[in-house]
């Protein structure tokens, strides 16, 4: 709720400094990149020591600083903020995987992970729909601020709640050697990660689109209002999606729902390029955007866990997760660029290409599909 609190917001306070589609896609990149820094080592160091829990706590209190964006007074200490946020979300989220999939039977990671997403979303559709109640009430800094408050309760459930599973540490692991240790069908899915990651911007430019788009019709504050409520809407598809994803890839096969999820993101990206200005097409393609996740979210997840042995998942999330942020860094700086230099249809048709070749190699490549 905290994240997509200040993620709702985050566009219309940067427009206040005069930042548009570019300074939004390099603070989303540099931030995946900051986050990937201690994603592989720190889910390495995981299953060195066999301890998660205090990795996932540290992870937590370290994002919860997002709430210090009320303090800023240039764009680019929004981006020193996120990146350090960020940093902090990069060395739990892998941990948080890895100790998932050790809390359920082997049979249940789809569930496992849909259910997962669907109550990550369902913060973050709370997270915006705050913001949507208080835009043009009180000042966009003063929201940011309440931001602190699912992120104190997090940490606190985090230390007080949540169990490691008994593990035997694993002194003699070392990093470089047990990357070449994980499963050839693992890194083919890497691979086909890290292709579709090259397109898939963050989800902050589609908010700045759909303002954009709706401005010269509505106003900026009316136009505003309506982009935190589209993506209000990708959250609730998102969460409504997820488990049920979850469900059907324990029953189907995983590979071929991950690439039609990627697939999707594809087609909208597509779509966007005609240039919809009517709110029932934009919602459309939210919608498309929150199934896209929905599915990528659980699946990607859930086949590693299926592909990695219980030994290596800590640095197996965690290659998973490097992959992801670099396509995510390189994504959303070139679709920024791209859009703020060439044109929107550059940018959106350069995402689109990405997508649908990640789609196309994750079903060509050989190797179990579970």
């Amino acid at each position: 709720m905290g994240h997509e609190l200040t993620t709702a917001v985050l566009p219309l306070f940067l427009a206040t400094f005069g930042g548009g589609a570019a300074a939004l896609g390099v603070i989303e990149g540099v931030s995946d990149a900051a986050s990937s820094l201690l994603k592989l080592w720190m889910s390495y160091y995981s299953d060195r020591v066999g301890k998660r829990k205090p990795i996932l706590v540290v992870g937590y209190l370290v994002t919860a600083m997002m709430g210090a964006f009320a303090f800023v007074t240039a764009w680019w200490q929004l981006l020193v903020i996120r990146a350090i946020a960020w940093i902090g979300r990069g060395a739990r989220g892998p941990v948080r995987d890895a100790l998932l999939s050790e809390s359920v039977p082997p049979e249940a990671h789809g569930r496992a992970f849909g259910f997962e997403g669907a109550m990550d979303t369902l913060g973050a559709i709370l997270g915006p729909a705050i913001a949507l109640s208080l835009v043009g009430v009180i000042a966009l800094r003063h929201i940011f601020l309440i931001a602190f408050i699912p992120g104190a309760i997090t940490v606190f459930i985090a230390w007080f709640v949540v169990q490691d599973t008994p593990r035997q540490p694993q002194e003699h692991l070392r990093l470089l050697a047990s990357l070449r240790d994980l499963p050839l069908m693992f890194w083919r899915l890497v691979g086909a990660v890290g292709v579709f990651g090259l397109g898939n911007f963050a989800h902050t430019l589609l908010i700045l689109r759909a303002v954009s788009l709706l401005t010269p019709h509505y106003g900026s504050v009316v136009a505003g209002r309506y982009g935190i409520a589209l993506y209000i809407l990708h959250n609730v598809v998102y969460a409504a999606v997820s488990y049920p994803a979850g469900a059907l890839g324990d029953r189907v096969n995983k590979k071929t729902l991950l690439a039609a999820g990627y697939a999707i993101f594809g087609v909208m990206c597509l779509l966007f390029l005609t240039n919809p200005t009517s709110i029932p097409m934009l919602a459309l393609l939210f919608i498309l955007a929150g199934v896209y996740v929905g599915i990528v979210d659980a699946m990607e997840r859930a086949l590693a866990a299926d592909l990695l042995p219980v030994a290596q998942r800590g640095v197996g999330y965690g290659a998973l997760a490097t992959a992801n942020s670099f396509g995510d860094l390189l994504s959303s700086i070139i679709v920024g660029e791209l859009w703020a230099h060439v044109s929107i249809a550059a940018g959106f048709g350069y995402a689109a290409v990405l997508t649908l070749a990640g789609s196309a190699f994750l079903l060509l490549v050989p190797g179990r599909s579970t």
